[in-house]
């Protein structure tokens, strides 16, 4: 499921904008389609007439939602509920402003959360690469125990060698698509804000204040960034069309 929220606080209707002629949302369809999964598997979730009617003018699975969501997480929880699929369905959370995300990722991530069932929820992380990359509150960091399983997430430069403070070997950055069972979301969006969400801005964090398990899946090729401001836009729409 890809879910595209028209009305983003840095770049309202971002999902509308156009590379190479296509929408941002197309592009990130285009990677799902690439990583082996059918047309008919892939779903456009918003809550917009125009993403709406763009997507069905492309052909696309598309689905209207509630402009009331506060994530794309319960965005997906409706779309889930809307098809009454089986609780151990498995269900992939692709960011919808993501045109460069990895196919590979996506199918990776999809395998990962297969073989280790003991997660309620997957992700992906990446090594950091430099000391102003860990440093840097923008990059969501991710503390990894033993086991593949996430401990905590972070703005913050973690985690903290105290004998090489420039050290950051064991520092991981956080890439933002999930894999969970349909019995899984649904208890994630039982759960209200949890403190430690609020404070760091990161919905991850309601999942482990309330106990959830989360796996991590260390994806080691390069990750573009995603499009959250119109400088994102331009450099991603410039790379893009001159490829």
């Amino acid at each position: 499921i890809i879910p595209c929220r028209y009305g983003s606080s840095r770049l309202e209707g971002k999902p509308l904008l156009e590379i190479n002629g296509k929408p941002l949302f197309w592009h990130v369809h285009q990677r799902c389609l690439e990583a082996g999964f059918k047309s008919e598997d892939i779903i456009i979730a918003t809550d917009n007439d125009g993403i709406f009617k763009k997507a069905e003018a492309l052909s696309l699975s598309v689905t209207m939602t509630s402009s009331e969501h506060e994530s794309g997480t319960d965005r997906i929880n409706e779309v889930v509920k809307k098809f009454g699929w089986d609780d151990e369905d498995t269900i992939i959370n692709v960011q919808g402003d993501e045109p460069l995300v990895p196919p590979a990722l996506i199918r990776e991530l999809a395998n990962f959360a297969d073989s280790r069932k003991e997660f309620s929820i997957t992700t992906v992380v990446t090594p950091i690469e430099s000391y102003k990359e860990l440093s840097n509150p923008n990059v969501v960091k991710a503390i990894v125990g033993l086991n593949n399983r996430a401990l905590y997430f972070t703005r913050s430069a973690c985690p903290h060698n105290r004998e090489y403070p420039l050290d950051y070997s064991h520092a991981y950055r956080h890439i933002g698509i999930y894999a969970y069972t349909v019995l899984a979301l649904a208890e994630f969006c039982s759960y209200g804000e949890a403190p430690l969400e609020g404070y760091e801005k990161l919905e991850q964090l309601r999942a482990l204040s309330n106990g959830m398990s989360l796996g991590v899946y260390q994806f080691d090729s390069d990750i573009a960034h995603g499009v959250d401001t119109q400088e994102d836009y331009l450099s991603i729409k410039s790379k893009m069309e001159n490829t």
